[in-house]
Parts: C-alpha cells; structure tokens; sequence
C-alpha cells in the first residue's frame, strides 16, 4: 500500500489518547456539514463512536498486513450497505476525519501525517466501495427482512428466537450476524447464529437482556411472534476445518454457547466427526438457559463430551473466572496439547482468558480460534472525561478476525 504504515500508527495513537473526545468531535463535524446522514445513524450514539475508534484502531495497527486489512476493509464496506452507504457518502466522512485528526494531533500534525491519513483512507474508501459494488452486482440485498416465527424466554434475562428471513440468507456455521427492530431504530447489534444451515431457512439466535442496553431489551422483552426483524449479511471467519486431524476442545460461555452450537451442528454432518470435549462455563445452573438441547445433543452423538464449569457458591474460596480456566486447562492437557484444535466463545474477558491458560499449557496461538465480542454492552459507561481516562475502555463489538 503506497502510505506509511508506521506513521498512520504513530499518528492514530497521539488522537487515541482522546478517543472519546475525539469522536464526538467527528460526528458532531459530520452532522454539520452534511445534516442528511444524521438519519443513518442510531439516537444514542455512545456505542457507535466506539465502533469509529475500533475500525480506525484496526485499520492502523494492520496498515502493513495488506491482505488482513484488505479483508477487513471488505467486509466492513459489504456490511455498511444496511445503513444506506452509497460512494457519495465516503467523501464526506474523509473530511470529517481528517478534520478530526488535525485538531486532536495538535502540534504534532504535519503535512506529511496530513498526506499519509489521506492515501490510507483513499485506499479504505476505495476497498470498501469496491465490496458493496460487488455486491450490488451480485444482487445481494442490503438487508433481509426475517419473520419471528418462535419467541422463548429460557431465563429472566434470556431469550431464545427464531427467525425466517424473507429471501435466502446464505452463511456458514460459525458465522454471525448484526440485527436491528422497529423498537429500536437503526440500532445494530451483532449476534452469533446458533444453528447450522436448515433447510427451512430459520436461524436462531441466543440474547441477553443487557442492563440500559437500547436493543436487547427489545428483543428479549418486546418482540412477538409476526414481528419483523432486519438482518445485516453474515459475517466472520470462524468455523471447522473439513478434517480437523485430531480432537477439538470447545469452550463457551454464557450466549457465547450459541455460536459453538452452530459449529457442532456442523460437525455432526460429518461422515466421521473428531472426539469433541465441549466446556460451558455460567455463573449458576440457572444461567445454563440451553440445558435442554445440550443434553440432547451430547446424548445423540458418542463423539461429544460435555462438562460443565460453574463459579464457586458464595464464600467459595475460587473466583468462578479462576475455576472455568483451571478446568479449561485440564481439558487441553488430557486432549493432548500439541495436536489439539480449540473454539472458544463468550464474553471478550473471557475469551482473552481462556487464550492465555491454554498458552501457558502449551496449546499453539494458532491452534486457538474466536470471532470474540470485544467487549460488553452491559459495561458501565464513565460518567465523566476524568473517570473515561481513569478506566479501561471496552468496545462492543466482534472481531472480525481471530485474535492473535
């Protein structure tokens, strides 16, 4: 790529130390200069900046891996098609970001920097129009319209739906998708689809009621059956290899067990699927909202192996995190750690925790594979600049790659 992908880094990280400021500066920019795109957007737009500084984030720290970022660039570009993004409209998000970036660099914005951000985003405008293009001439729609045809609540806080899109949603098990309702408008959350393709094209999704959260108390507490939900297209890279060459350890938590469920659906389409240890960890036996179809499952196929990990009673003397890792552990120790291949799935925490334990057992970083949240929508937000500074940022959002 013809930009400096050290100094975009350099650059990005002076701003990012006023990521929040900084955001609210962008859009506020960009909804001055160009009115007609505020309705794109959601009314609570705290989760959204977020997701501007984990996008620049992303494309500054791949900046030198041209094929990762390339492939990022792509699916974000065939992804925004669902909020009405047209070529139009790249031009004026550009000059509002550089206008960003210039204010929030302050003494340390040049030229140079101010020529270097211009080629990298000609280069991220460029891939991700050229993705909705192809999509466009694919006829892919921006969006499905999908029926609730099942609506169950299996927890206080949980809820299990099934929904019928409209047109064929073609996807791969593993794979999530993003979702908005009439409830909650322009609101888009994404969420892990819990089966392997049907042949009557229903998907299932898994939810939890997220405290001050703008879409999942809708759908957990609001939606009804013969309501009609809006899918964005299937997204992420996460899924089972054809011949896994040995055992696989799966570990899910909380709704993270949907998105393992949808990969051993899959692989019980197998002529001769690989032993499976699965490992669910929840915080109570209350929280294991799926109970009754992962019985089910582990009782049709010999090859599944099923345990559960739940936190300590109170006054336990283990912390639940250090119990799901110590019996995360072991389960990659007995599975053999030098040929097995491990899914983990659930909270960001979680899913960084599981990788480091299995590390420090021996398990390859590449023998690890998630399509992680990279943080919680039920997060406390700061309530003020000094106490965003003083804590440690979470974003929402998946990653739409596996983590290093």
């Amino acid at each position: 790529m013809s930009f400096d992908s050290d100094l975009l880094k350099q650059s990005f990280a002076i701003v990012e130390r006023r990521a929040e400021q900084a955001s609210r500066f962008f859009y506020a920019h960009l909804f001055a200069a160009h009115p007609g795109i505020r309705s794109m957007f959601p009314e609570r737009m705290d989760e959204q900046r977020d997701r501007l500084l984990l996008a620049l984030g992303h494309a500054a720290a791949h900046a030198h891996d041209t094929d990762a970022l390339v492939a990022y660039l792509r699916q974000l570009g065939f992804d925004h098609r669902k909020f009405g993004a047209r070529p139009e409209h790249y031009p004026a998000v550009g000059m509002s970001l550089i206008a960003t970036l210039k204010t929030f660099s302050g003494d340390q914005w040049s030229e140079e920097i101010q020529d270097t951000w211009l080629a990298a985003y000609s280069v991220i405008s460029t891939v991700m129009i050229d993705a909705a293009a192809e999509a466009d001439a694919k006829e892919l729609p921006d969006y499905w319209d999908a029926d609730v045809v099942r609506h169950e609540p299996r927890t206080a806080d949980v809820a299990v739906l099934t929904l019928r899109p409209r047109m064929p949603y073609p996807y791969r098990s593993g794979q999530y998708l993003s979702l908005t309702t009439s409830q909650a408008p322009q609101v888009w959350r994404p969420y892990s689809i819990a089966n392997a393709p049907r042949l009557d094209n229903t998907l299932e999704l898994h939810v939890r009621r997220v405290r001050d959260g703008a879409l999942s108390p809708a759908l957990v507490d609001l939606v009804q059956v013969g309501d009609v939900v809006r899918l964005g297209p299937p997204m992420g890279t996460l899924g089972v290899p054809a011949t896994p060459g040995g055992g696989l350890l799966c570990v899910a938590g909380g709704t993270g067990w949907a998105q393992i469920k949808a990969l051993i659906e899959d692989l019980a389409l197998q002529l001769e699927p690989p032993p499976v240890q699965l490992l669910v960890g929840a915080r109570t036996e209350r929280d294991l909202y799926d109970w009754d179809d992962l019985t089910a499952l582990a009782d049709k196929h010999h090859w599944l192996d099923v345990g559960v990990a739940l936190a300590p009673r109170a006054g336990g003397s283990q912390d639940g995190h250090e119990r799901l890792l110590r019996e995360v552990a072991a389960c990659a120790v007995a599975a053999g750690v030098q040929h097995v291949q491990v899914f983990v799935a659930g909270p960001g925490p979680m899913v960084a925790a599981v990788r480091t334990a299995l590390r420090q057992t021996g398990v390859p970083a590449e023998a690890v594979h998630n399509d992680p949240f990279a943080g919680s929508y039920g997060a406390k937000r700061p309530s003020g600049s000094a106490d965003w500074f003083l804590r440690r940022r979470e974003i929402a959002w998946i990653s739409p790659h596996n983590q290093p």
